[in-house]
């Protein structure tokens, strides 16, 4: 209201009027949430006074009629505006603060519990508020001024409740000790109680008149309309019903009577509500009108209305009397049936107290049938997925391992997705793209604990099982890689947050920024690249603690109990043996280090400095076919031995196994020149043919030893004893089963195999797989066995699925299918993580590792299922040897037919001649041969009669 506004007792109604309509129209100023303080009181329907707004209000807020006899002219005593005392930012040191619900349990200043509005003020430490933004970082309320909490000068500061909302939050602080004690004492004002005097006394003397409000007329603006189209009409025409009734029934009494439901037909009908489980219809969104008058509305119903009666019994149960009881009890025959039933009475109590006669068998019925598997928990859950936007996004995962030792660690070695002309076309992006294997921690998701270094892509890698510091790859370009990451062990135990290297006592802010990057670790050697493979390495094994192999291919006892041997293989038709120890002793080698100088310019360990670029391999194992034509390119392979089976040593060795520590003292690879063959003893037991899996799809199966050839009398190795083309593509798995170890799954192409070693008789062995699966519509990229179940394996393929088969469920299709990436599965490796856990590692074609859960009903064993896999493996082979005999059988009568046939034809009949004629035969054969060579060269003018011929 203006200043110049004056008040009279005589102004016109239509002016009260005008007046009143624009005090209803303008709403008073809000106070904030929860205030309890305003700078001036609020009008009240019941006293109707207020107290006068300054000149500095707004105009036509707080308008009234004054009393009569109060003078024109007279001015009212000017007030501060409210709004500015509101306004007013906090004094000098003082900050507003939000502080949560958690935060102010944490430092007990709860809001109207510990803090009130007449006791505001709470003492907190620094020590506290420190220790709280160390623990929850940027999460704290206190962290934005963390800069000004760190530089305050004391060890106590002020927290002050604002319950007013008066500078915006609902706690102040004070960050310097001016501050706090402006706000334990604050100033007076001067002159504060006059004023405040003057202005009760200015307030006592308005009081304003009610004027009740006057009803208008009213104005429509269409909103009418619009709820007359969103109420429901009657759209369709009413059922119409006609009943009649005869004349002389109109009027007359009526008789009631009582009947049975079952009487009538329709003597009682029930109509019980249920769910409609076919209904499926969200409301998602919903128009609706309201008007604020009543209206009113016509309503009709078709519903049929029949009144319902229920039927009930009363029964009592039936007793002998007392006299019944005392004539059964007294009778002979009483007596005879309670001594004929007494022993079996006697046992029954005798068998309840073996056996738990409250136990309930309908709660434990499910559990007996949960060995079979269950729908509802029979799939593969999604755990966890690693990804590196830098180093394996857009490529494809070529290899995955998990830690032998350490739970919730796993490898994976990832390669550019380029054929060998794309790699040619793209070789400067080649050479500058790093080659890594990647090593992922579940306690931290998105950024791998270490990286391994190579210099080309890696196509297979393996932990050392003795060592799993020592980790062993083949890379793209033939070569063979070692690592040692005994560096960085701790890294890789270390629990969530661990690999932070930080103190407790480092405040927030003062972090060391290289604590958080991932160690990159070179390759400690490298072999040869002109004794390497020419092409990819594609599959690496350590040979198992206990054996070694020699030069000449003889498994030997291995003494250290280390894994030393490392067996390799490539399409470049050979399968290659390493070993990893010093070829000299370790006097010579420790004094051929000093002359060197210094060592590791980089920080690369010096554990296999004695190999790099000088590694060769010690027995090369070539696989030459039977019949001319080339040689077998191999991809994949298994030995019989496997890691941890020492059964072999019981036969060369005496006493049984030998002790570790009576071994090599002095550490991995630091036991010198290996020993000679005198000292070490020959397993005899152990096989030295293995199965090879090739690039055509063939499955080889060739002795490493090498032999003296025949006809050219070099040592070299044998020629296959068999091999078969059973896949229409290059093999991705040749693996052994972890419970049978003559028993091999074989995955390539469009189809899988598996096979039987060691079959008598051969024959059978060399005719083929005793189970071979019908070709997939999808290509087959990797398949596994299952850890824990012998008749369970894993296979993956190019459409991203996985399909689990169950030989004790089914033998001609998978028992589960399930779809995991979008892209191609590349490599597939189930771990088990505890009794409880199992896991499966899938690696896709983008470079994405998923890390699946394995259901209770693929990990836990049924009862007998080894016996029963064994007992399947021996009827498939008792299937494939009756398969050989009709064979056999075919074969022969075949031949007698021919034989009957030209018999009749009047053809002699084939005779079988002995080795003697063969030889003699072979002999004029090769001699007539001679003759024509000769004759043909002397046309030629190259010989002359004279000249005798080379003996050949």
């Amino acid at each position: 209201m203006a200043d110049n506004e004056s008040k009279e007792v005589s102004e016109k109604e239509k002016e009260q009027k005008e007046e009143k309509e624009k005090d209803s129209t303008n709403s008073p100023k809000r106070t904030p949430p929860g205030s309890g303080k305003s700078g001036r009181k609020m009008s009240s329907a019941k006293s109707g006074t207020i107290t006068p707004k300054s000149p500095k209000s707004p105009a036509g807020k707080g308008r009234g009629t004054p009393q009569k006899g109060k003078k024109k002219d007279e001015p009212k005593a000017e007030t501060p505006a409210p709004e500015e005392e509101e306004n007013k930012g906090p004094p000098e040191g003082v900050v507003p603060i939000f502080l949560a619900s958690k935060t102010q349990a944490i430092y007990h200043c709860v809001c109207d519990e510990d803090v009130t509005k007449e006791n505001p003020y709470k003492i907190i430490t620094k020590e506290e508020i420190l220790e709280d933004m160390h623990n929850r970082a940027a999460i704290c309320d206190f962290h934005p001024l963390k800069d000004k909490i760190i530089n305050y000068p004391g060890t106590e500061f002020l927290l002050g409740y604002d319950f007013d909302f008066r500078y915006g939050e609902n706690f102040y602080i004070a960050l310097t000790e001016e501050a706090k004690e402006l706000l334990l004492n604050p100033p007076k004002a001067e002159g504060e109680a006059g004023e405040e005097g003057a202005e009760g006394e200015e307030e006592d003397t308005t009081v304003y008149k009610y004027i009740p409000p006057v009803a208008k007329d009213w104005i429509s603006h269409g909103s009418e309309k619009e709820i007359l189209e969103e109420s429901v009409t009657e759209m369709r025409r009413r059922m119409k019903v006609s009943v009649r009734r005869k004349r002389r029934l109109f009027g007359a009494p009526c008789e009631f009577k009582d009947r049975n439901v079952g009487d009538a037909k329709d003597g009682y009908i029930e109509c019980t509500s249920y769910k409609d489980k076919t209904y499926d219809l969200n409301k998602i969104e919903l128009d609706k009108g309201t008007q604020a008058i009543p209206w009113f509305t016509d309503s009709g119903t078709q519903t049929e209305w029949k009144y319902p009666r229920n039927a009930n019994t009363q029964y009592y149960p039936r007793e002998f009397s007392t006299k019944e009881q005392e004539d059964i009890l007294n009778k002979n025959e009483t007596k005879e049936f309670v001594e004929s039933v007494g022993p079996r009475f006697e046992l029954a109590l005798q068998q309840n107290e073996i056996m738990d006669v409250f136990f309930i068998d309908w709660l434990h019925l499910g559990n007996a049938d949960d060995a079979f598997g269950s729908k509802a928990d029979n799939h593969l859950k999604e755990y966890q997925s690693f990804t590196d936007l830098q180093f394996s996004k857009d490529k494809k995962i070529t290899a995955i391992q998990w830690h032998p030792t350490i739970k919730g660690v796993v490898a994976v070695s990832v390669a550019e997705k380029f054929t060998f002309d794309q790699r040619i076309d793209n070789a400067a992006k080649v050479i500058m793209t790093p080659s890594l294997i990647l090593i992922w921690s579940f306690t931290d998701p998105i950024h791998p604990q270490l990286l391994l270094e190579a210099p080309d892509d890696i196509y297979s890698f393996q932990f050392c099982p003795s060592d799993p510091n020592i980790i062993a790859g083949g890379c793209q370009n033939g070569q063979l890689v070692l690592w040692d990451i005994s560096a960085h062990a701790e890294r890789l135990k270390a629990p969530r947050g661990g690999n932070r290297n930080k103190k407790a006592t480092v405040l927030p802010g003062f972090e060391d920024p290289n604590a958080l990057k991932t160690p990159i670790v070179r390759y400690c050697a490298v072999s040869s690249i002109e004794n390497s493979h020419h092409q990819p390495i594609t599959d690496i094994l350590w040979i198992p603690d206990h054996m070694e192999i020699n030069r000449m291919g003889v498994p030997q006892e291995n003494k250290s109990f280390q894994c030393c041997q490392i067996f390799t293989c490539a399409t470049d038709n050979c399968v290659l043996l390493w070993d990893t120890r010093p070829p000299k002793g370790p006097q010579q080698q420790q004094g051929s280090k000093d002359k060197q100088g210094p060592k590791n310019p980089m920080g690369v360990p010096d554990t296999f400095k004695h190999l790099d670029l000088t590694w060769k391999p010690m027995l090369k194992v070539h696989l030459h076919k039977s019949e001319p034509g080339g040689d077998h390119a191999p991809t994949k392979f298994s030995i019989a031995e496997t890691q941890g089976d020492r059964g072999a040593l019981g036969k060369a060795t005496e006493g049984g196994v030998p002790d570790k520590e009576a071994s090599v003292t002095g550490g991995y690879f630091q036991a010198g020149k290996p020993g000679s063959g005198k000292e070490k003893r020959t397993l005899q037991s152990v096989k030295t043919h293995f199965y090879v899996g090739t690039e055509d799809g063939e499955i080889v199966y060739v002795d490493w030893m090498p032999q003296k050839d025949q006809d050219t009398g070099k040592i070299q190795t044998p020629k296959p004893d068999f091999y078969h083309t059973v896949h229409d593509g290059p093999l991705s798995t040749v693996q052994r089963s972890p419970f049978f170890k003559d028993v091999v799954l074989c995955v390539g192409g469009w189809n899988f195999t598996i096979w039987k070693e060691g079959i008598v008789p051969p024959n059978i062995t060399t005719s083929g797989p005793i189970l071979a699966s019908a070709p997939n519509p999808v290509r087959l990229t990797a398949g596994h066995w299952s850890p824990s179940r012998p008749g369970v394996f894993y296979i993956s393929k190019v459409d991203g699925s996985v399909d689990v088969w169950d030989l004790l469920d089914k033998t001609h299709e998978p028992s589960i299918t399930q779809s995991v990436s979008p892209v191609a599965i590349t490599s597939i490796y189930p771990f088990g993580v505890s009794h409880k856990q199992h896991l499966l590692a899938v690696g896709d074609n983008a470079g994405t590792l998923h890390i699946l859960e394995i259901p209770w009903s693929l990990r836990l064993s049924t009862p007998n299922e080894l016996t029963g896999i064994a007992n399947y493996i021996e009827r498939e082979v008792k299937r494939r040897s009756f398969v050989v005999q009709r064979w056999d059988f075919r074969e022969k009568e075949k031949r007698e037919i021919e034989a009957e046939a030209k018999r009749k034809a009047g053809i002699a009949p084939n005779v079988v001649l002995t080795d003697e004629e063969i030889e003699y035969r072979q002999k004029m054969e090769f001699q007539a041969f001679q003759e024509a060579e000769n004759n043909f060269l002397r046309e030629l003018g190259i010989l002359k009669d004279e000249e005798p011929l080379p003996e050949t």
